[in-house]
């Protein structure tokens, strides 16, 4: 007599274990191909699972109440002509690895919902949807013949909310079973014409920079902090700065970027990275300053090596020499890497504030709105001000929103009281 044993299915999105909740056979029981034989739950739904063997219950592998991985034996059936097991075990991992991400994998049944329990109070859409596992089929040469296909309920609901025919869905990789990849392949097709839409390959830089910003929102558990700030002691410093050091411009960046090393000497959590392999925080004695700059070539960060060591006229002369590098694409590749924190000012797209992205593997992001006029409190008094918006990117994992808060308050003084911070620093 043959032993069949079932192993608890991938259950989807990642899910890795769910718990055995309700067992809806005992030891002894004969139980039919697709018939439910146990609910389990996970931390996103419960889920009737149905056997894929049919014959009499052996073994129950584990009790109510406990927790279950994936791919550990479920239930041991014993009995039951089932004469190619293995191939249908192949069929359902040759179905996991062609979705695209884990999903509820279904083995292939042409059997109606034999013994399988009711939930009469759903409405018939909402049972097309629930979650439910199809049972696996023993006939090899009737797979490609059920109606419709069997697929998982995740890819069930893509599908449907998606106003797809299921019969009318293509499958990949010989397996006859619907998955993700078929599906968005479907919803692909099915989308307006291509007529009048040019497809540009994401390669090059445009790749490198994608690569890099999904890389850091993947990794970096961030957080935003924001401040408005009256920016018109900033510019007429600027202005004043600019007319005392002979031969060099001082721009609003070299002032800002002077502004925030002073800060970052507060706050040095903020001048960080994570090593997560050795589970340590990395924090620097000095800072490589990135500016975030955009060019016809797309999103560069040109750093400022030891930007914290530089006084106000060598800064200026580097940003600029920098910023003229980004604008003719003549940037070495060395001036591009050891960043240790970025600037970054997007006012000079006219908008006025911005949630960046931390630009991996740094710690936090320093970002500066337009600077425009805008009514404004001074003493009591409404006032027309130069105000602007401050916001902080930061990696949680260096501090908590005390530090970050406290180190973009510190910069929004400065910026209202630049004298200050500066005193005779040049």
């Amino acid at each position: 007599m043959s032993m069949q044993v079932f192993l608890l299915p991938d259950l989807g999105e990642g899910l890795t274990e769910a718990e055995i909740v309700e067992w809806k056979v005992k030891p002894g029981d004969t139980v039919t191909i697709d018939q439910v034989v146990v609910e389990v739950e996970t931390a996103k739904a419960s889920v009737e699972v149905p056997c894929p063997f049919e014959g009499v219950v052996g073994e129950l592998h584990a009790a109510e109440g406990t927790s279950l991985a994936v791919g550990a034996p479920l239930i041991s059936i014993t009995g039951g002509a089932i004469a190619d097991t293995p191939a249908a075990h192949e069929r359902y991992r040759e179905e996991e690895r062609a979705g695209s991400g884990n999903v509820l994998i279904g083995y292939g049944t042409g059997h109606g919902p034999t013994g399988r329990r009711k939930r009469s109070a759903a409405p018939p859409q909402q049972r097309a949807a629930a979650p439910q596992v199809s049972g696996n089929s023993t006939q090899a040469t009737n797979f490609h013949s059920h109606a419709p296909k069997v697929l998982s309920p995740i890819v069930r609901s893509m599908a449907l909310q998606g106003g797809l025919d299921l019969a009318s869905i293509d499958t990949a990789g010989g397996h006859g079973v619907i998955t993700r990849a078929d599906v968005e392949r479907a919803l692909t097709s099915s989308t307006p014409s291509a007529e009048g839409v040019t497809r540009i390959p994401i390669t090059g830089i445009r790749k490198t920079i994608a690569d890099k910003l999904s890389r850091s929102r993947a990794e970096i558990p961030e957080a935003t902090v924001w401040v408005d700030v009256d920016a018109t002691a900033l510019m007429q410093a600027r202005r004043d700065l600019d007319a005392s050091i002979d031969g060099v411009k001082v721009t609003l960046l070299a002032v800002l970027a002077k502004l925030t090393m002073i800060a970052l000497a507060k706050f040095p959590e903020l001048n960080s990275t994570v090593d997560t392999a050795a589970g340590e925080i990395l924090r620097y004695e000095n800072v490589g300053l990135g500016i975030a700059a955009q060019t016809d070539r797309g999103l560069m960060v040109p750093v400022v090596p030891q930007a914290d060591k530089a006084d106000l006229k060598e800064l200026s002369e580097r940003l600029a020499e920098l910023t003229e590098l980004a604008r003719t694409g003549s940037l070495p590749a060395a001036r591009l890497s050891g960043g240790t924190f970025t600037l970054n000012n997007y006012g000079v797209f006219g908008v006025d504030g911005s949630a960046a992205i931390i630009n991996h593997p740094e710690a936090a992001i320093l970002g500066i709105g337009r600077i425009i006029d805008r009514p404004w409190v001074v003493d009591g008094q409404l006032a027309v001000r130069k105000a602007a918006q401050l916001s902080l990117a930061f990696d949680h994992r260096v501090c908590d929103g005390g530090v970050a808060g406290g180190f973009l308050r510190t910069v929004a003084d400065f910026v209202e009281n630049p004298v200050v911070a500066l005193g005779s620093v040049r």
